[in-house]
């Protein structure tokens, strides 16, 4: 790596102050802290910055990467099911590597374009702000690519992350100053503008290479639910994800092993996870009890399964940015994304998904929430204060 090293020394005084390419220093510091960590630490003394100051070996860069990590299980597992779907679906006698091998070939475009149109955008914003790049995109551009149908066009692709990069983060400041998911942003980007490339049967299977034939439709539980029909997975089914859906939502398993690496790091809150889980059941056994439809009679349980109800318990309704940051909002919080998230789900046919709606509609109150929790202490504080100056009088 000493090599490497070298290389960066010498190009750094023609990006630093006075250099030739001065104006892409800031280009030039993301690959740079993306290879290796910064030089730079907080000090002390007259010259050190005043306040305080955390001093951690976890920067953001160890934080995106290790959620990268924990994305690998469902993303690995999300290529095979896109060719075992597609195996299934045209009865071909494809092998495991035959499924993998496909599924990786479509799976490779969608991420290489929300990779490159969101980076390039990034880079453009921090040179023009004289700003470092932030490497929260790193883990945005790869749940883009995971949440979108595998026969998404690249061009419609392309038009939602520059959306959700430029509208939801960029024009109220960067990184860290969003108050949307900027994945959920994409996908919500597509499904209003490109509903027909988003929903319904025609858009979970992807065709076979150089295939000249008519394609084939797969519903997803959700989309059978919708339709009334009866479902033709089962819980293990979709608890394993060898269903069509979103090219890596389908897995439960998968899911839970990068939930239980980003809980083990403390990266993930439990609190937000756990009550998404508790208000998505509460709701679901509330519509049991009701039993108006056959909808409603679906055991609580089904709704973790379906959809991207579990993909956005563990990776998007934590999004430490967008969610709430007290204790107790995180657990208002997480409640409500999973009551919302099966309401919709039950009672709106035209959003089968609620997921992605009430994840979007809670980053608009989380902090709302922080503020009446906030408020709330404050006021207890000051009663018990008061009690206490009572009784020394």
């Amino acid at each position: 790596m000493m090599f490497i090293r070298d290389i960066f020394d010498k190009l750094k005084p023609k990006f630093s102050k006075g250099g030739r390419f001065e104006k892409f220093s800031s280009t030039f510091e993301a690959f740079e802290s993306f290879a290796f960590t910064p030089n730079t630490v907080t000090g002390s003394g007259q010259r050190a910055y005043k306040g305080s100051h955390i001093r951690d070996a976890v920067d953001l860069k160890r934080t995106i990467i290790t959620v990268v990590i924990a994305l690998m299980p469902a993303l690995l597992f999300g290529m095979w099911n896109i060719g075992h779907q597609t195996s299934v679906a045209y009865s071909l006698d494809w092998g495991f590597w035959q499924e993998f091998w496909n599924g990786f070939l479509r799976m490779l475009p969608i991420i290489v374009v929300s990779y490159v149109v969101g980076l390039v955008i990034e880079f453009f914003f921090a040179e023009i702000r004289h700003e470092e790049v932030s490497e929260g995109f790193i883990g945005t551009g790869m749940i883009i690519a995971m949440i979108v149908p595998v026969t998404v066009p690249l061009w419609q692709l392309a038009l939602a992350v520059a959306f959700a990069v430029v509208i939801g983060k960029e024009v109220f400041g960067g990184s860290g100053y969003n108050f949307l998911n900027p994945a959920l942003v994409a996908r919500a980007f597509l499904f209003f503008s490109y509903p027909t490339h988003m929903s319904g049967d025609s858009v979970w299977i992807a065709t076979p290479f150089h295939f000249t034939g008519d394609a084939v439709t797969g519903a997803t539980p959700l989309g059978q639910l919708m339709a009334s029909q009866p479902l033709s997975a089962s819980a293990i089914d979709m608890f394993i994800g060898t269903i069509p859906g979103s090219t890596c939502e389908t897995s439960v398993v998968a899911i839970l092993l990068g939930a239980v690496l980003l809980l083990l790091t403390g990266i993930a809150s439990w609190r937000i996870m756990l009550s998404v889980v508790i208000g998505g059941g509460l709701m679901g056994l509330l519509f049991n009890a009701i039993g108006a439809n056959e909808y409603m009679q679906l055991p609580f349980y089904y709704h973790y399964l379906m959809g991207g109800f579990a993909f956005g318990c563990v990776f998007m309704a934590t999004d430490p940015v967008t969610a709430a940051q007290t204790n107790t909002g995180k657990w208002i919080y997480g409640f409500l994304i999973g009551a919302f998230a099966v309401l919709l789900r039950v009672l709106n046919p035209a959003y089968p998904e609620g997921m992605m709606l009430a994840i979007l509609l809670m980053n608009c109150f989380a902090p709302l929430i922080d503020h009446c929790v906030v408020a709330r202490n404050i006021n207890k504080r000051k009663k018990r204060w008061l009690a206490a100056e009572r009784r020394t009088v």
